[in-house]
């Protein structure tokens, strides 16, 4: 009989994940009852074997320090057999097996810095992109404007303050959304509002004209002739402002500090619980850059968590709030201003048009 082939070891790719998972997970792989809360931050996972699972869950920012990831590490590995990870948005989870450790951990995540919560129906940690650290067809900053928000935000993440059920808010810093900003409660979308600029001078030096043509995605860039030299024209009416000709062609930058902003969007959920998954819909046009602390978005992100809290129903995410109430009385209650720029005039719009006639108006 021959034997059997030898496993064949390579670098290729990425290691399995099994390798690092805590040996209760790995005991109890798809073995696992329920969960619970025992306090914000803290939550308890229980097998069928009996084997319990206990999570403390620490806001933490995206970009972050060599020296934090080393006390992230050390702080595993003296409470938690060194098993620790990092969730979608951002949150660190220290995994334990002994509760004893739980009050110790905290303390000493509070002794660094670091809130405790974000679980259940309270704030997560804020997903957002690159931002002006690094990303250039940024419309607005991302770390800036986070660290703003969630400062205000903190009593919903801790848990001080009370929300009917658990809500996501996602900043991307431009329409090509690296962030989650199409399906989350409330989500914060940097925005450009005019085409790029054309530096013609520059351009024949940097850029190769038919690959500038061809990475626009609407067909708003055309050949033209400036000055006896090949260059490129921008048919403003079909710009989406994605910067994409910027990405192939350094002599069309798009930032413009004096009309860059941010818009404000709400009712998205990637969630099927209760009711179907939801694209994020326009809540407010735009509001301006104002660095450092950008108070007129700390504001409006404020004011709908605030309005929500206080009316809506348990369990009910903004999405659902605003269905049952009606985007009219959803405007009413925040004060936010309907304007024109909430009509979809897209022309593939018509799939996302309400073709009912019953429409919910405030009845107040």
């Amino acid at each position: 009989m021959a034997e059997a082939p030898a496993k064949r070891i390579t670098d290729i790719g990425p290691p399995h994940f099994e390798k690092f998972l805590p040996p209760i997970v790995k005991k109890n792989y798809g073995k696992w009852k329920y969960h619970e809360i025992l306090k914000p931050g803290v939550m308890v996972h229980t097998a069928e074997s009996g084997d319990k699972l206990y999570t403390v869950r620490a806001a933490s920012p995206r970009l972050i320090a060599v020296d934090t990831i080393r006390m992230f590490a050390d702080l595993a590995d003296k409470y938690c057999g060194g098993h620790l990870r990092f969730t979608s948005r951002n949150n660190v989870e220290f995994l334990l097996t002994d509760p004893s450790k739980i009050d110790a951990l905290v303390a000493d995540l509070a002794k660094e810095g670091f809130p405790i919560g974000g679980l259940g129906a309270q704030i997560s940690n804020i997903v957002h992109t690159q931002g002006w650290v690094h990303c250039h067809s940024a419309a607005t900053d991302a770390s800036g404007v986070v660290k703003s928000v969630m400062d205000a935000l903190m009593p919903y993440f801790k848990g001080e303050k009370r929300l009917p059920a658990k809500t996501r808010v996602a900043l991307a810093c431009c329409l090509n959304m690296c962030g989650a900003v199409h399906c989350s409660d409330i989500a914060i979308l940097g925005v450009h509002t005019r085409p790029p600029k054309v530096k013609n001078d520059v351009l024949k030096k940097l850029c190769e004209v038919p690959t500038t043509v061809a990475a626009c995605p609407t067909g708003a860039i055309r050949p033209a002739n400036v000055d006896g030299f090949e260059s490129v024209t921008v048919e403003e009416q079909l710009c989406m402002y994605c910067a994409n000709c910027y990405t192939v062609c350094p002599a069309m930058p798009l930032n413009n500090p004096d009309t860059d902003g941010l818009s404000i969007w709400v009712g998205g959920k990637v969630s099927n619980a209760r009711s179907e998954p939801r694209f994020s819909k326009l809540a407010i046009p735009f509001l301006p850059n104002n660095p450092p602390r950008w108070p007129e978005v700390v504001q409006a992100v404020t004011n709908i968590i605030e309005v929500y809290a206080a009316n809506a129903r348990n369990f009910e995410r903004i999405g659902d709030w605003i269905e049952r109430i009606g985007w009219p009385r959803f405007f009413k209650l925040t004060g936010i201003q309907f304007t024109r720029y909430h009509i979809d005039d897209f022309k593939h719009a018509g799939w996302t048009f309400k073709r009912s006639a019953h429409i919910k108006f405030d009845q107040d």
